[in-house]
């Protein structure tokens, strides 16, 4: 048991000095290694020294050059001031002397130099401004015939003239017998929903008539759907014209966005887009609406550029100036009724001026007003564009038309025939036959009172029609 236990502790013994002797050999390598490093850190602290010296000698260099330059240019400012002063000195006493040589101050000195050359020079500036003169008469005609056929050229569009007449061709001659019908009362349907006027006499053609160009078109495309549908008969007539009007206004309103879009005017209201819409079947003198406005407003900002004017305001004047022309449901100048149409839909003063002013009725308020009645003059007055007959007829057909719209009871009436008939179509409910007899001789007795002179007759056809209408619940 004993020498277990010495075994034990020699071992123990043992163990404690190999690790008494490995704990002195790595704390001699550590110091060892510390030591290194202290005497890196201690070299390179030393260089690191050496050139913070080097550094701030060469700071100090630089202070000092910059030091000297200073002073140098000091020196320098101080010569100028002083070779200034110099000279002015000088300046003063040749002065002096020059006064005292000629008796004359210098102010009177300068005066009689500048009074010299203004002499001499007076007859030259005199030629100069006359030749100016003429050169400004020789080159402003000139100058202005330029930019006013720029501006044509700019605004010319392709332009077909219609008239008043619309022509369908037919598949055979079978189909003129279905569109009369019995005793003619599918082809009086159409005349009466339709407003225009019907001619069968040609071979395997319809002609359709109207003054109201919109009327004329409604007329065809639904003429053109009950050949195609071949179901003609009155009620059916009825709901295609009422289809194909609804279409049209759909046809119409693109019409005024293109028209819009095509002069880069955008988000328009949508009355004033449909009003412009209506220029595809409105014409003026012959001259289509569209195509007018069109080639004005082209003209229009041509000619605001080249004078350097607002363009948008050219713009806007050119195209709503005869927008008042497409107004129907109100009395007045078609200016009186474009103004109150841009009024009511809140547009600029300035734009509203160039509208008034378009044909001078009222005093120009600006430039631009100005360059929209040039443009409007130059559209509508260059050859071929309008014809002054057909203006003048539209007006006496419109006449005619609008003297029974106003008598009471009076649904629609429509001139046909070239104005030689007016048909009046009057509300059954509020008119008696006895009193459409009375209505066709007021409007007869205020046409001839309103035309003393007219070729031909006018025929008036007051038209009473009753209708009893029942659908069952099934």
């Amino acid at each position: 048991m004993l020498i277990k236990f010495f075994k034990k502790f020699t071992s123990l013994k043992k163990e404690r000095e190999e690790l008494l002797a490995k704990a002195k050999a790595e704390a001699q390598t550590i110091t060892f290694k510390a030591q290194e490093d202290a005497r890196k850190i201690a070299t390179g602290a030393i260089e690191v020294e050496k050139r913070l010296a080097h550094r701030e000698e060469q700071i100090e260099e630089k202070d000092n050059q910059v030091i000297r330059e200073k002073q140098s240019v000091q020196d320098l400012k101080n010569n100028v001031e002083s070779i200034k002063k110099d000279l002015e000195i000088k300046k003063d006493q040749m002065l002096q002397k020059l006064e005292k040589i000629s008796a004359l101050t210098k102010d009177q000195a300068k005066d009689l130099l500048l009074r010299g050359w203004e002499d001499k020079l007076k007859g030259e500036v005199a030629k100069k401004i006359k030749a100016a003169e003429e050169e400004v008469k020789l080159t402003a005609d000139d100058k202005a015939k330029q930019i006013l056929v720029d501006a044509i050229r700019y605004g010319a569009i392709d332009y077909v003239s219609e008239y008043t007449l619309s022509v369908i061709n037919l598949p055979n001659e079978d189909y003129k017998g279905r569109i009369i019908g019995k005793e003619g009362r599918n082809i009086r349907a159409f005349e009466i929903a339709t407003g225009v006027d019907v001619d069968l006499e040609e071979e395997k053609v319809i002609k359709l008539s109207s003054f109201d160009a919109i009327r004329r078109e409604v007329a065809r495309m639904s003429l053109e759907r009950l050949i195609k549908d071949g179901r003609i008969q009155p009620e059916r007539i009825e709901e295609i014209v009422k289809k194909t009007r609804e279409e049209v206004d759909k046809i119409i309103f693109k019409a005024g966005e293109e028209l819009a879009h095509s002069v880069s005017v955008y988000n328009l209201p949508t009355e004033l887009t449909q009003l412009l819409g209506r220029f595809k079947y409105r014409y003026s003198y012959g001259q289509n609406m569209i195509a007018h406005t069109l080639e004005e407003t082209r003209i229009g900002v041509a000619l605001a550029h080249e004078l350097h004017l607002d363009v948008n305001l050219v713009k806007l004047g050119c195209l709503f100036h005869d927008i008042g022309k497409v107004v129907t449901d109100k009395e007045g100048s078609h200016i009186d009724l474009g103004v109150e149409v841009l009024k009511k839909n809140r547009f600029p003063q300035k734009v509203i001026d160039c509208v008034a002013s378009h044909h001078e009725d009222v005093p120009f308020t600006s430039l631009e007003a100005v360059v929209v009645y040039i443009a409007d003059a130059v559209s509508g007055g260059r050859p071929g564009a309008r014809h002054e007959d057909f203006g003048e007829y539209l007006k006496r057909i419109k006449t005619i038309e609008d003297i029974a719209k106003t008598k009471k009871g009076v649904k629609e009436a429509y001139a046909l025939q070239a104005g030689r008939e007016l048909r009046v179509i009057v509300k059954p409910d509020e008119i008696t036959d006895d009193e459409a007899l009375v209505t066709a001789e007021k409007i007869r007795e205020e046409l001839e009172q309103k035309f003393e002179v007219f070729p031909g007759q006018i025929k008036v056809t007051v038209i009473r029609e009753t209708r009893a209408e029942a659908t069952t619940k099934i």
